[in-house]
């Protein structure tokens, strides 16, 4: 198999994904160095770069798939033409890293408006600022009592439901100065967490309460099981530098079993218990 990151319309749940489809998913949540740009038709163009940070996922495919994907990108072995060149690059992930193809472009009428996030989901997510949208909060944000304090209330009194997050594990990797935060990681795990359905102001709060601009959480898209029902693209959180896990504030912890208790499933807040008791934290609270 064949592993190549995904970008732009590749990406699951894109127009182009279609290509790739029914491939295995190695990480959703990787990145390579690159700049990545708004072409103006429609997909995104990433140019080489030592420092800026592109978002993708990861799959393997086959032989077959990969010519219909150079076909799609305009790519042919050894010609000078090319829309994009097809070439090997270090994919970070939560794992570690991998090699993989990629397909860059260094063709200055390709490179239209800088996007400057590095993410073509969020990016469009900005751009088409959607009248609602769903979040998922595996952290202090299922409980409420701090949206009540901010003012802010009102934009998450509509609950979905208490979801799941297949492939993720909850841990505490932001580090502050009083201790860690929630964090997800793509690790193989099970995350569970409350789904709000927000109007789309409520992303300017969570942006600011998460410290995005300041280089803290990064804003991700993942499919969340709601019951029966897959809801796609639900907005959550990613910490961009992840530390050796680290106990919580014991008033942050609180707000994480008081969010959860009676919402989560009953295993899943026994393994939040466990977890604190494990950090030497439950029995200061």
């Amino acid at each position: 198999m064949i592993k190549i990151f995904v970008y732009g319309t590749l990406r699951k749940h894109e127009d182009n994904h279609i290509y790739i489809e029914g491939s295995k998913c190695i990480a959703e949540q990787g990145w390579v160095y690159g700049e990545l740009y708004d072409t103006g038709l429609g997909y995104p163009a990433v140019k080489p770069s030592l420092e800026s940070k592109t978002y993708g996922e990861i799959f393997e495919i086959t032989a077959e798939q990969l010519k219909e994907v150079d076909q799609l990108e305009g790519f042919v072995e050894g010609a000078k033409d090319n829309l994009y060149e097809r070439v090997i690059q270090t994919v970070h992930t939560d794992k570690g890293t991998v090699d993989a193809y990629i397909y860059i472009s260094e063709r200055m009428d390709m490179l239209g408006e800088p996007i400057l996030d590095g993410d073509w989901k969020l990016y469009r997510f900005l751009q088409e600022q959607p009248e609602t949208f769903f979040y998922f909060a595996y952290g202090s944000c299922m409980d409420t009592e701090r949206f009540q304090k901010a003012g802010v209330g009102h934009l998450f009194t509509k609950v979905k439901g208490s979801g799941i997050l297949d492939g993720y594990s909850m841990k505490y990797l932001f580090a502050r100065p009083d201790g860690g935060r929630a964090d997800i990681i793509e690790d193989g795990g099970v995350t569970e967490g409350i789904v709000y359905d927000v109007p789309f102001e409520a992303a300017d709060y969570l942006f600011r309460r998460e410290g995005f601009r300041g280089g803290w959480y990064r804003p991700a898209f993942v499919d969340i099981k709601v019951g029966e029902k897959l809801l796609t693209n639900v907005l959550t959180f990613h910490v961009y530098n992840k530390k050796e896990e680290l106990a919580p504030p014991v008033h942050y912890a609180v707000e994480i079993l008081r969010g959860s208790k009676g919402r989560l499933s009953t295993e899943y807040y026994q393994k939040l218990e466990s977890e604190l008791y494990r950090l030497g934290l439950l029995k200061t609270i």
